[in-house]
């Protein structure tokens, strides 16, 4: 008698289901909801060139060890129990992780630099054992991967055994490797480099996964903005700090969902290589659209707490939060739609946000009124993008 052949882990294309989000992605993702809310107040609590830079560090790690999963789980069945398996000791990882940010340059830099190795070797790991009995070309693929980050995880430790600029210098150093490695197709000397034709990702499952955590993020912002509205004295400066930042938010998931984040897909679906699109539109560029948004949201506390006056760090998050989030999806939309230029609406918006910029620094507006100036711009971009978009034969005015 021969043995029943062994159940593949990997999600079945085609079918009705086959591209749903499963409940247990979204219940991974609650760590990623923590993990945003000490970015933000991470850099609300050291918001100076430095923070910035340091706060630019855990979230590019972040968010690494977030869409890395998210691609797995794009291939793998996560209702199968070694797949939710995994997801869960993953969760146990990014709970680690998250909670070591708001001190990771401190005393627990070796905790979240433990907690990201784990992520991401671990993962890798069990992609490996998963696919041992797939093609060559997907386990060259992992193996190829999992040489890249344990190179790198290596490096996160050992700039966790060091202090101050020189564990700065190891980690920067360690993202700068993570961040090329795709750009590299993971070249390995004796094993080649991998091709996105193998990355035969499913375009509906990635896209709707990065339109969640624009929403986890979203999100985010709503609660720091609830939080420190019900504890500040309801007067008029708050009313009108609260309403322009509820509006900005209301106008980004405007300028990400109203028609954006449809139109890639269809582009993504469509394309003969969406390996390609996904690691450039769903990877790279969704970095500073979720950076914009937790920018914004220690933009909004800051103008909630002291509306008439903001040193030059809160300036800049006031007007840098917003000129991230145009940036990204102007890139975005760029990138997966015909094209030529970006669209004009978002050029608009950064133009007008780089016009108060003199004015901004030299304490001309009160934060409020600068609040309010980088709401009504992100509003103005929403309102023309839908406009131009929905009159006939005028796809690129927008």
């Amino acid at each position: 008698m021969t043995g029943q052949p062994r159940k593949s882990l990997l999600r079945a294309r085609g079918g009705h289901d086959s591209s749903r989000v499963g409940m247990v992605e979204l219940f991974f993702d609650l760590v990623f909801v923590f993990a945003v809310t000490q970015l933000s107040h991470t850099l609300l609590a050291h918001l100076d060139p430095l923070g910035a830079l340091q706060v630019g560090l855990l979230f590019v790690a972040m968010w690494w060890a977030w869409v890395d999963t998210s691609w797995i789980t794009n291939w793998f069945d996560p209702e199968r129990l070694p797949v939710r398996s995994m997801l869960f000791a993953l969760m146990l990882a990014g709970l680690v992780l998250s909670s070591s940010i708001p001190k990771a340059f401190d005393g627990n830099g070796m905790a979240f630099a433990c907690g990201y190795a784990a992520l991401q070797v671990g993962r890798s790991a069990f992609i490996l054992w998963a696919f041992r009995n797939e093609t060559t070309a997907r386990r060259r693929n992992f193996e190829r991967i999992l040489i890249w980050l344990c190179v790198t995880s290596a490096m996160w430790i050992v700039g966790a055994f060091h202090d101050g600029a020189t564990r700065l210098a190891w980690w920067t150093a360690a993202v700068a490797i993570e961040m090329i490695a795709p750009l590299s197709y993971f070249w390995v000397p004796g094993l080649g480099a991998s091709s996105t034709r193998d990355w035969d990702v499913d375009a509906h499952h990635l896209a709707e996964r990065c339109g969640l955590f624009i929403i986890i993020a979203l999100g985010e912002s709503l609660l720091v903005t609830g939080a420190t509205f019900a504890e500040r004295p309801w007067d008029a400066p708050t009313v009108a700090a609260f309403l322009s930042a509820f509006l900005g938010s209301v106008a980004m998931w405007w300028v990400y969902f109203d028609t954006g984040a449809e139109r890639a897909i269809h582009r993504f679906a469509a394309s003969d290589d969406p390996g390609r699109v996904a690691r450039l539109a769903y990877t790279y560029l969704h970095m500073p659209i979720v950076a914009g948004i937790i920018v914004c949201a220690v933009a909004d506390e800051i103008v909630l707490v002291h509306p008439g006056h903001a040193e030059d760090a809160g300036i800049a998050a006031i007007l840098g939060g917003p000129a991230l989030y145009l940036i990204g999806n102007a890139l975005f939309k760029w990138a997966t739609n015909d094209r030529r230029t970006p669209p004009l609406s978002h050029l608009a918006g950064l133009l007008l946000l780089f016009a108060l910029v003199p004015f901004a620094f030299a304490h001309v507006f009160s934060a409020l009124t600068l609040g309010i100036a980088t709401t009504a711009i992100l509003v103005l971009v929403a309102a023309w993008e839908t406009i131009a978009l929905r009159r006939p034969h005028r796809p690129a005015a927008s």
